[in-house]
């Protein structure tokens, strides 16, 4: 089935869930509180998107009008983004996400690009049909009114709120200034600065009062910094020389930090451990920034200090493996931010696995596993190394009585979970929580960006930039975790098609497919999870097999477009540009930022 007619497909379900509901209500009815206010505020920027989306959809990409037209329902958007993408968290995404063919794992069918992205190519790239585009048009405005429905339907509280702003407060992180949300307008400073205003808003009309009865001094400190931080957004529009490190280190984190001092000072919600978030830490850029439970099994989302304890012992332990020569550590070496050095794995009896050890420090922080994404769980991924006949090579319901001969494990197991198991599902468990700890944001860049310290070079400074800009990385690799997992809801690791070589020769694609032995789409050819960048300095031979031995061949192959770039056929790569033009000095510059990403010690967050 071709796109365009699961583009129709999807209008048309899209469309009639829509017209079987009757307009809301909700905006004929005068509001009675500020709660009412802001809820009020939200619907009327989703109608205004809509009609704006509908004015362009009569005169077409190509008119004088267009651009104009498309940033102000973007802007109107923005506005109302924080409550409809809170509440609907998979259209919100639909609106706003990449302009990428979306697979469907419940049919296997591929769908074309929808949403605000794929309408911005039409426009500022010109190359769509103009039927075409009026029926991304229509799609847009049909998600747009599932939000609607959405918005004027569920109330607006203080728990609603506070969750709704401090995952805005991230997308402007890591979506609006990094060009993630506008790829080809690169229009999204404008837009940080309407999602700060915007919020400064509905502050006013829900809490504020509240704020200024206990501290008024929080308040006023609370504005100044939105002030500011829109002025200099105002004042840097240039989004290729933004300084994006002094615009987070500066204006962003003394906002985050007044949100959550405002959130505390209210009494209102006093947080809540079922999301990704800590919603305590001053920044995103803390020790504790992240809720390492949300990312664990639910059934070991709480473990001991003693189930720690006993995962770390197993760790280092041979006897986990059928041939008694291998443990955790053989391929995750804690000197090599837990990698092993290899450009191939080496397995159980000496043969060369198929890909490389990817590093294990902040690894909890996804939702696949392995490079090939295959395990959705770290659970899931400990069970395939026990099963793999190259690896552990050993059964996950029977227990090795080997571990037992040193007995103190005897005493450890009791304490962790009060007996000696007879099934490796327990070690598995242990394992893994030992694993969740291995998180740390101790890295030079983390304690500049903190200001804890003002050790940062020019250098250092403009690869964050560029990194976060004109290079376009953080488009995939997310900050401030520098990995795949897409803010703000964490629920998705994202995976790629970069086409990488054969040899660092660049002659040759990989025959490695990647995720593609799972559903056999053509789409997922060579498609990989996106990893860290963090610690990158300590984890190289790079990509899935090792083919690169530097951060400068690493750089150059994104610099030439990546394997399309190279030359490769690759219909379906995911890269957002052709190539990047970068000068020596701009890759010299993204590489000692990158070094900056080295942490200088391990901490867990239990």
């Amino acid at each position: 089935m071709t796109y365009r007619v699961l583009l129709f497909s999807f209008l048309t379900l899209l469309f009639l869930a829509s017209c079987k509901q009757e307009k809301p209500t909700y905006e004929t009815i005068t509001p009675k509180d500020g709660w009412q206010t802001a809820q009020h505020y939200y619907l009327q920027n989703i109608d205004s998107a809509i009609t704006k989306l509908d004015a362009l959809k009569k005169v077409g990409a190509t008119a004088d009008n267009s651009k104009q037209l498309f940033t102000e329902a973007r802007l109107y958007f923005k506005k109302a983004e924080p409550y409809a993408s809170y509440l609907n968290p998979e259209v919100g995404h639909k609106t706003n996400g990449p302009a990428l063919p979306v697979f469907q794992d419940d049919n296997n069918r591929v769908m074309a690009p929808i949403g605000l992205q794929k309408i911005e190519e039409g426009i500022y790239e010109g190359e769509t049909a103009p039927e075409t585009f009026t029926e991304e048009i229509n799609v847009a405005m049909g998600l747009m009114r599932v939000l609607h429905k959405n918005i004027a339907k569920r109330e607006l509280t203080p728990k609603r709120f506070f969750v709704a702003t401090h995952q805005q407060l991230l997308r402007i992180i890591s979506f609006s200034i990094t060009g993630f949300d506008t790829p080809v307008s690169t229009i999204g400073l404008n837009e940080a600065a309407v999602s700060l205003t915007s919020l400064e808003y509905v502050y006013s009309q829900t809490i504020q009062l509240t704020i200024l009865e206990k501290n008024k001094a929080l308040d006023a400190e609370f504005k100044e910094h939105i002030k500011n931080a829109v002025t200099y957004l105002k004042e840097h529009t240039n989004f290729a020389e933004f300084d994006r490190f002094t615009f987070i280190r500066d204006y962003m984190n003394p906002i985050t930090r007044n949100w959550v001092a405002i959130r505390k000072t209210s009494e209102l919600w006093n947080g809540s451990q079922d999301y990704p978030f800590n919603f305590d830490a001053p920044t995103f850029f803390e020790n504790n920034s992240f809720n390492t439970a949300y990312f664990l099994p639910s059934n070991n989302r709480k473990p001991t200090k003693e189930q720690i304890e006993l995962g770390e012992k197993l760790f280092y332990d041979e006897n986990l493996s059928s041939t008694k020569t291998m443990s955790c550590v053989t391929c995750h070496l804690p000197e090599l931010a837990y990698t092993d050095g290899k450009t191939l794995t080496i397995g159980n009896k000496g043969k060369a696995l198929q890909r490389n050890a990817p590093t294990l420090i902040n690894s909890i922080y996804q939702k696949r596993f392995f490079l090939d994404g295959r395990s959705e769980t770290i659970a899931d991924q400990i069970t395939s190394v026990f099963k793999n006949k190259d690896e552990f090579n050993t059964q996950v319901h029977k227990f090795s009585n080997d571990l037992l001969k040193d007995t103190t494990y005897i005493k450890l197991f009791e304490k962790a979970y009060g007996s000696v198991p007879n099934k490796n599902t327990v070690v598995i468990k242990a394992l893994s929580a030992y694993l969740s700890t291995l998180n740390t944001f101790n890295s030079k860049f983390d304690k500049n960006i903190r200001s804890e310290e003002n050790t940062y070079t020019k250098e250092e400074q403009l690869g964050f930039n560029l990194f976060t800009g004109k290079a376009l990385c953080a488009t995939c690799h997310f900050i401030p975790l520098t990995n795949g997992t897409v803010p703000p809801f964490f629920n998705d690791t994202e995976k790629e098609v970069i086409g990488v070589p054969e040899t660092a020769e660049n002659k040759q694609l990989d025959d490695d497919t990647g995720f593609y032995w799972y559903y056999k789409v053509a789409i997922h050819k060579g498609m990989f999870k996106t990893p860290t960048v963090r610690n990158v300095e300590l984890t190289g031979p790079y990509m899935h097999n090792g083919v690169y031995t530097t951060l400068e061949q690493v750089v150059d192959f994104y610099n030439k477009g990546g394997g399309g770039g190279l030359g490769f056929d690759l219909p379906h790569q995911t890269l957002p540009f052709d190539n990047l033009q970068l000068t020596e000095e701009e890759q010299k510059a993204i590489i000692a930022f990158m070094k900056t990403l080295t942490d200088t010690q391990i901490e867990g967050t239990y």
